[in-house]
């Protein structure tokens, strides 16, 4: 595992598409429950988001989908901080299937902190607190290689297309 392990989850029925893999939907949800764990782990928990009203907030998610996931496998997901600022976090995470090598699926996601009021919300430095927690996952995780491609930009190809 290329990003220290952070979420570990069975593959559901539900999730299981009609090529009798996982939708793709289901990566999505898998990286989001890994990015609660990383709340969790760096002290953004559910009694700081009490405490202080703040939270992460995801703007924006890049997936590569590398191999299939199956309804007998469990995904086990790892995580590397890519960068940090003083309001958001740059994280890689990469799912794998326990017991196979090599990833199947890397997603890259941009974390805002925010602070909620009422029905707005404004991204807010992050405390020191947090800041060191980041700081210090970041560096345990510096050394770390990537398990698949970085995201890159999605675009068509700009050749003429022939009738």
């Amino acid at each position: 595992m290329a990003g220290l392990r952070i979420y570990e989850t069975a593959i559901l029925p539900e999730w299981i598409d009609y090529n009798g893999h996982l939708r793709d939907a289901y990566y999505t949800l898998i990286v989001s429950l890994a990015s609660d764990a990383l709340m969790d782990r760096l002290h953004l928990d559910a009694a700081y988001r009490k405490r202080t009203s703040c939270t992460l907030y995801t703007v924006e998610m890049h997936i590569h989908y590398l191999d299939e996931v199956k309804a007998t496998d469990t995904a086990l997901v790892g995580v590397r901080i890519v960068g940090a600022d003083h309001k958001r976090i740059h994280a890689a995470f990469e799912i794998l299937r326990a017991g196979h090598t090599g990833a199947a699926a890397v997603a890259e996601v941009m974390l805002l902190h925010v602070r909620q009021q009422g029905e707005t919300a404004a991204s807010v430095p992050f405390p020191p607190e947090v800041q060191a927690a980041i700081a210090q996952l970041e560096a345990e995780t510096a050394g770390l290689s990537a398990a698949g491609p970085p995201s890159r930009r999605l675009e068509l190809s700009s050749a003429p297309r022939s009738s």
